[in-house]
């Protein structure tokens, strides 16, 4: 299981949430990406290829970040949702992968007609 972040921090005007890990590791994760990659069922479905393709949510922000246990945050968005827990080990992931999952999900948008954009 990966450690606790030694640093989280949002960045309101840029819409970041900076992640520090104990090893050094650092990602900058926009509040757009977190939601669209949100680990809850409403994004990520019941089981194997369930996914929803969120559109629309350039402009997103993070109204609030709890704290669940010590294993994990919830992200509360200004678009309402907040049902997603983002432990450690997933946030971790997100910052590693934010190269290709990105790439994935604009590619995910144009083959359904959708945009970033509300």
């Amino acid at each position: 299981m990966s450690a606790a972040p030694t640093a989280l921090r949002y960045r309101r005007e840029a819409r970041v949430l900076e992640v520090e890990f104990p090893d050094g590791a650092r990602f900058a994760l926009p509040a757009e990406y977190l939601r669209v990659e949100s680990p809850s069922a409403e994004v990520q479905g019941h089981g194997p290829g369930q996914k929803v393709t969120v559109a629309g949510r350039r402009h997103v922000g993070i109204m609030r970040i709890e704290p669940v246990g010590h294993y994990a945050v919830r992200i509360a968005f200004d678009d309402l949702h907040d049902s997603g827990i983002y432990s450690w080990p997933y946030l971790r992931q997100l910052g590693e992968e934010q190269e290709a999952r990105w790439a994935a999900y604009e590619q995910a948008l144009a083959v359904r007609g959708l945009r970033r954009d509300p």
